[in-house]
């Protein structure tokens, strides 16, 4: 027997860490589905020590298009009737990545020696997060495998075309704060200091613009190793605090909120919401358990609190619009739709109108994007260039009137 470290999610959502004993790593994960517990990460300990499975099993993090082929070459197979042991293998002749056919190979051992689709992919949680394979899971129970791996295909497929347009957004703001950085430092450590050597010559009282300038590329030249070692600690110090589950909490609340595209995030955030929502409830997932199961697919720690707090009062007897209202995440607009679909019965169908309407306003915002934030970054190049021209130009034309005087 070996012993197990992991890290699941009980049924109220909450985080619960400890110990196990089992054969192997399959043993563990099904005891664990056994007491209800979703497992998010499982490790082996050897020694006192711990090791990473992803790293045991080798390759790297299967990226979203592979898995977006590999779920809509599935929905293809499955409802052509191919039986799941021969796509399984088919797939994993053609996987891209070397990741990707490790984890297909071992599936398909799994299926032959008789464990379900969803129990064979939970062992590679690196490639298949807890709604995916919960999605299979209920595909399988209901025998509408094809049509799991069609809703899944579709919420892939928007979440990458977020993605690319985030990305895409945010491409020439970074490109101008780089540029801006590399300059500056170009500026601090090759160019200023020529002009200060130039200006001590005459030996005059320096106007305070060029004294700021010269002391700061006094600081660059005298200092830059320390300096690099101080960038590279805040950077570790604040990747540490991120990590920790009360630092990752309050990053995930502060980007809700930061200038520009705050909102963006949070608007896409919740589209992912409802979006993966209404894919649970439309799939014949309890309401209950489809919230803890979203709770972890919105990938944001505070966020992920306020949902877990919607099912505990889903579960104390609460109708979904009225925990929607207290959570504060959702506009009037879309608690209007949440109202509206409890009263039809149309949930899952008003939870898409309400992603829709999200990820409209996103496309919105991103568009004009690069509009609100140029004022922003001319007005930071503007200021630089100001800064510049008045620290080496104002002891010029100082100089030049003490000479035209002395003429």
């Amino acid at each position: 027997m070996a012993k197990f470290s992991y890290r699941g999610r009980d049924r109220q959502g909450a985080t619960i860490k400890g110990h196990l004993d089992a054969a192997n790593e399959s043993a563990a994960a099904d005891v664990l589905l056994q007491r209800a517990i979703i497992p998010l990460e499982l490790r082996e300990v050897k020694d006192g020590q711990g090791f990473d499975l992803q790293s045991l099993i080798g390759g790297r993090r299967v990226t979203l298009d592979e898995l977006q082929i590999f779920t809509r070459q599935m929905y293809s197979l499955t409802r052509s009737g191919i039986p799941m042991l021969r796509a399984i293998a088919g797939l994993a002749e053609t996987a891209h990545s070397q990741r990707m056919k490790d984890a297909l190979n071992d599936i398909s051992e799994q299926l032959i020696s008789g464990r379900p689709l969803s129990a064979a992919m939970n062992q590679h949680r690196d490639v298949f997060d807890t709604l995916f394979i919960s999605m299979v899971h209920v595909g399988e129970n209901t025998g509408k495998l094809e049509e799991a791996f069609k809703q899944l295909s579709g919420y892939i497929e928007r979440e990458q075309e977020t993605r690319k347009r985030i990305k895409a957004a945010m491409r020439y703001p970074v490109f101008v704060l780089f540029a801006i950085t590399i300059a500056m430092v170009v500026l601090n450590i090759f160019v200023i200091p020529k002009f200060a050597t130039m200006f001590s010559r005459f030996g005059a009282e320096l106007p305070l613009p060029t004294r700021i300038l010269i002391g700061t590329s006094d600081f660059f030249v005298s200092y830059w190793p320390f300096m690099l070692v101080v960038a590279g600690g805040v950077i570790f110090g604040i990747r540490y605090w991120m990590n920790s589950e009360e630092g990752q909490k309050k990053w995930d609340r502060w980007k809700l909120h930061m200038p520009a595209v705050g909102s963006i995030i949070e608007r896409s955030t919740l589209a992912r919401y409802c979006r993966s929502f209404a894919m649970m409830i439309s799939a014949g997932v309890p309401m209950t358990q489809a919230l803890s199961l979203v709770a972890d697919a919105v990938d944001n720690a505070y966020m992920h609190d306020r949902i877990v707090d919607m099912r505990k009062g889903i579960e104390s007897g609460d109708s979904l619009l009225r925990v929607s209202n207290q959570s504060k995440l959702f506009t009037p607009l879309v608690l209007q739709m949440v109202a509206v679909g409890e009263e039809t019965g149309q949930i899952d169908q008003l939870l898409n109108d309400a992603a829709d309407f999200y990820e409209g306003e996103v496309d919105y915002d991103l568009k004009n994007l690069t509009a609100k934030l140029e004022p922003i970054l001319i007005g930071i190049v503007a200021g630089i260039v100001l800064v510049l021209a008045l620290g080496i130009y104002l002891p010029m034309w100082d100089m030049l009137n003490v000479v035209k005087g002395g003429g």
